[in-house]
Order: C-alpha cells, then structure tokens, then sequence
C-alpha cells in the first residue's frame, strides 16, 4: 500500500463514519446499533474500495438489516463522499463485514476455558 493510498484509506473511513451516522441515519431511520469503519482498503489505481464495516445490534438480525441497508447505499454513500473529498473520481465502494471483534470475542472465550481447565 503506498503512502497515498493508506493517506486516502484514513480519510474515507473518517468521512464514511461521518456519512453513516449523519446523512445515511436521516435517510434511513430503520438503521439501528453502533456502525464502526474498522478499515478502508483502497485500490492502487483508486477504482475501488473495500470498507470494512463492524455493527454492534441487539440481535443478529438487527445487525443483518444494518449491513443490508448499507450495502444497499453504497450508491448513495459514494454520492455523499464525492461531496466531501477533493478527488476527480470516487471510487466504487464495496462494504464487507469486519469480523474482527467477533473472532477476537472467540478468542477470549477460548482463553478463559483453557484457564479453567487448567484449574
């Protein structure tokens, strides 16, 4: 990744954030829980973009919904961030689930049970 991209990467996810919980919220009142950009992994031709997206919900299925409507206005996400960001193009955004937390939780999960074991 080069400067450029890592520099572009750190801006997205800032203003994504932003967009996420102030535009996509009014236009979206069904969007529930606590939307986190985790990671913007940006192409070197500046194409493309994967944004990494964690939702912290009540329930799987509110969590589900979140992610939906999103993805579902990756279209309307990119509008408002050509709004905001100095760039000729936007790139195309891809938002994909960042499981990270999850599988960090696992981990703990598994630590704790091997110390009781032990015990």
């Amino acid at each position: 990744m080069t400067k450029r991209t890592e520099r572009l990467g750190s801006e997205f996810r800032k203003e994504i954030s932003a967009i996420l919980s102030g535009a996509l919220k009014d236009k979206e009142p069904e969007l529930k829980g606590i939307i986190s950009v985790t990671e913007a992994d940006v192409a070197p031709d500046l194409k493309t973009a994967k944004i990494y997206v964690s939702v912290y919900a009540a329930d799987a299925e509110a969590k589900e919904r979140t992610f939906g409507i999103i993805k579902a206005n990756a279209g309307f996400i990119r509008r408002e961030l050509a709004r905001v960001m100095p760039l000729r193009t936007v790139p195309e955004l891809t938002f994909l689930p960042d499981g990270s937390f999850e599988y960090g939780s696992h981990m703990d999960e598994l630590f704790a049970k091997l110390h009781r074991d032990e015990e």
